[in-house]
């Protein structure tokens, strides 16, 4: 860690021109000029060693998941041509993922997320200090999203009823649609099944009983946890005003729908097979299939992406752990209050310089003493300007 700048006195006047002060132009006039400088930069730099790398690794994804299906499904023996567009979705899908996941991690802070993640997770000294520290940030972090029940109760219920609905469905979804997972019966029409993965058989069911149930009715069970979930979400954004705010259509209001339609669909096909005796199947299977196929191509684009995105940010979750662990708490150079670890203030300030925003010693300070010296730095700075 490095040394850090003295803090600016209370009677000293920041110098005008210093790239570490606030704006001098007015409120937020200097930092959007630079910022649109800087982005204009970033777009014009970023893209032909990173848009190379990332189709590189798009292509390369893809023909693995290609190859996976092909073999998967002992040479397509056991691949369902009327599936053909779910498949062919799910190749885009790993194309998209992987390509933007590259573009993602090719930035300079989700790079330095990524880099310290994977070194916290292969670290030794830190699985000896903290062995069970993973383990838990995965069940915690990642299964059950305990983050969110500090926001609010009702929205943690309504995610995890999207995140487990959406869980079941891809184990089933995703190796049905590949040829690894099979039902076949001796008879041609049941009771009895078998389950078979990458052909070999796994277990033996009478379609009647409740496992047998439960196999073949999972997209259901998932349909039926996802659709409370994302009207939860989809009423909030109709009727709260913090969400309202931001929100985008495109970003916020679509996967929701597309959720919805999906799930609402499903349960449809299966009212028709039950109790209409396949009336308007074909119509309600178009339909499915459409819904389906727009949604994995619109993951790697969308809000979806944050599912992907999400492991990474458990790294550095481990990375803060880890650090914690060893006491290295960073205090603000103001007030003295906690901020958080010594290495993720350096973290953070590594990421400054790497963007070159000229301002990473404010790092080092609380929220609150940022704001504080902001407002001073204005009422010198900025306010003097129009006595």
């Amino acid at each position: 860690m490095t040394e850090p700048p003295e803090a600016p006195a209370a009677g000293e006047q920041p110098d005008p021109g210093a790239r570490t002060g606030p704006p001098t132009h007015g409120p937020g006039d200097g930092w959007r000029s630079r910022g649109s400088a800087l982005a204009t930069r970033a777009v014009d730099a970023l893209p032909r060693s990173v848009k190379g790398r990332a189709t590189l690794a798009g292509a390369v994804v893809s023909a693995l998941l290609i190859l996976a299906i092909v073999f998967g499904s002992r040479m397509l023996h056991n691949f369902d041509s009327a599936l053909l567009p779910y498949a062919v979705a799910s190749v885009f899908l790993a194309f998209g993922v992987a390509y933007r996941y590259t573009v993602w991690v090719s930035a300079p802070g989700a790079r330095r997320l990524f880099v310290n993640g994977w070194r916290s997770f292969f670290s030794a000294d830190n699985f000896r200090r903290a062995p069970t520290a993973l383990p838990k940030m995965i069940a915690t972090y990642l299964g059950f999203q305990k983050f969110l029940g500090a926001r609010s109760h009702a929205r943690w219920a309504a995610h995890q009823l999207i995140f487990w609905g959406c869980v079941l469905a891809a184990l089933i979804t995703f190796p049905l649609t590949w040829g690894w997972f099979t039902f076949t019966s001796g008879t041609g029409s049941g009771p009895g099944y078998e389950m078979r993965i990458w052909g070999f058989k796994i277990l033996g069911f009478d379609s009647l009983d409740f496992v047998g149930w439960v196999l073949f009715h999972g997209l259901d069970l998932a349909a039926v946890l996802v659709i409370p979930g994302a009207a939860y979400f989809l009423w909030r954004r109709m009727k709260d005003r913090g969400a309202m705010t931001g929100q985008r259509f495109a970003y916020d209001m679509v996967p929701l729908l597309a959720l919805i339609i999906i799930s609402v669909t499903g349960l449809l096909l299966t009212f028709s097979s039950i109790f209409l005796h396949g009336g308007g199947y074909e119509f309600l299977a178009i339909l499915h299939m459409v819904s389906v196929v727009f949604t994995l191509i619109y993951i790697p684009f969308g809000k979806f992406f944050h599912i992907v995105q999400r492991p990474a940010a458990v790294g550095m979750q481990l990375f803060k752990y880890t650090a914690r662990q060893g006491d290295e708490i960073f205090a603000c150079r103001r007030c003295g209050e906690p901020i958080d670890t010594g290495p993720y203030v350096e973290n953070l300030r590594g990421t400054m310089r790497d963007l070159e925003l000229g301002f990473d010693q404010w790092a080092e300070y609380c929220p609150r003493c940022k704001r504080v010296l902001r407002g001073s730095a204005y009422l010198t700075q900025v306010k003097k300007g129009f006595q």
